[in-house]
């Protein structure tokens, strides 16, 4: 019996935006979660939390431009867009401050 070769599992990263527009969805792949080593625990940790800000920053901009398109089809409409209404719908970005 030959030996197989040996595939270090992965773990995926995974946001979805659901809508009756339609939907999106953002997956990135980390290396294995299994880990033995603090070393190897703290670069697992590193790339999921770099994965986690990119994945943020991708969801962030996909909704500004689907707000963006809402705005031009109600402008095309002859409708003001609301801005109140556009930000329950997708939600405000918080931003944070640095201490």
């Amino acid at each position: 019996m030959a030996p197989q070769d040996s595939v270090a599992p992965t773990t995926t990263l995974r946001a979805e935006y659901q809508a009756s527009t339609g939907s999106k969805t953002f997956t990135h792949t980390l290396p294995s979660a299994v880990a033995t080593s603090t070393t190897e625990k703290s670069a697992y940790l590193s790339a999921l939390r770099g994965l986690v800000v990119q994945t943020q920053e991708e969801v962030n901009a996909f909704l500004t431009a689907k707000m963006e398109e809402d705005k031009t089809v109600a402008s095309t409409a002859g409708l003001k867009a609301d801005e109140k209404k556009a930000e329950e719908n997708y939600g405000e970005e918080a931003v944070e401050e640095d201490e």
